[in-house]
């Protein structure tokens, strides 16, 4: 079995923690039996430009897809985070792994918050989302485009490029990069991206011997959390480049809790609901939550985000 995945060390990551579940799962595997694949994507060639100014959706995950589907591997490991809402005809996500931490990271060498930033200060961000937020809370702050990987970023930051960035606590914790947070931020801050911490693997619709070897991997709760928070993302025909938040959580009483915004670019305004019900309902409850943030916000606020 191949294992499609790009070659970050997160997503190296990733992919060795699925190769690492299915031996556990499936002990009579040989460990020659699994082999993890690296593919290049658009996302990671481009490097000197915005997500968004090259396109949302598919940036990294095309090129995996085509090899997925040309049965160069059969199986691809995504950040559910950058996955479009709609797949390719003949693919699903059939696996979700439990889903990590799903809040960003503040990192600051000058600063204990977003709060405490010297006014004017310039914070760096590869995300449409954190920095439409951090405008929408600190608009004096200057937003300038950060991109690479987890280990480029702290350098940058470092360096005195910024005075500030985030990063997924998520990918942090996998890295055993935590010792660099500044501190957390709780979605009552900041909603976290659209799927945030969950990792998903997709196969060949067709492909049953595959749907059944990973079927001892799928987390249920995360699934409940990742299709009510992707159902509001389609709603809106957004991607994982605009600047769109949302976070389910499984309450006590055994509901599910949405919660969703859509951001101007520039901070300037907002607009947020939230959802609670069975978590058999996840899906309606993500579809009616994207549909009322569409209607509250109107044409011209969706036409500066989509």
């Amino acid at each position: 079995m191949k294992i499609g995945t790009r070659g970050s060390p997160l997503a190296l990551w990733q992919a060795n923690e699925v190769k690492r579940r299915l031996h556990q799962a499936h002990p009579e595997l040989p460990d020659e039996a699994v082999e993890v694949v690296v593919i290049t994507t658009t996302g990671d060639r481009i490097r000197d430009r915005a997500l968004a100014s090259i396109g949302g959706k598919g940036l990294f995950t095309k090129e995996i897809e085509e090899a997925l589907a040309a049965g160069e591997i059969d199986m691809a490991v995504h950040s559910m985070k950058d996955m479009p809402t709609v797949l390719p005809d003949g693919m699903e996500i059939c696996c979700l792994l439990p889903r990590e931490d799903p809040r960003d990271a503040f990192i600051c060498n000058v600063a204990e918050g977003i709060a405490g930033l010297p006014h004017g200060a310039v914070v760096g961000t590869a995300s449409l989302r954190r920095q439409a937020q951090v405008l929408h809370r600190r608009p004096d702050l200057k937003v300038i485009t950060f991109r690479g990987n987890v280990a480029t970023r702290l350098e940058k930051l470092d360096r005195g490029e910024v005075a500030a960035t985030f990063l997924a606590n998520a990918g942090l914790i996998r890295l055993q990069r935590t010792e660099r947070i500044t501190a957390l931020i709780e979605p009552e801050e900041m909603l976290p991206a659209v799927a945030q911490g969950a990792v998903g693997v997709e196969i060949r619709s067709d492909d049953e011997a595959t749907r059944e070897r990973l079927a001892a991997l799928h987390d249920t709760e995360t699934e409940y959390a990742v299709t009510a928070e992707r159902a509001m993302l389609a709603a809106l025909d957004g991607s994982c480049r605009t600047p769109i938040a949302g976070l389910g959580l499984r309450q006590a009483d055994g509901e599910l809790w949405l919660r969703a915004e859509i951001v101007m670019p520039d901070g300037s305004d907002r607009r947020a609901t939230e959802r609670r019900g069975p978590v058999s309902d996840a899906f309606r409850m993500g579809d009616d939550a994207g549909q009322q943030l569409k209607r509250d916000a109107g044409p011209a606020f969706l036409a500066e985000i989509l």
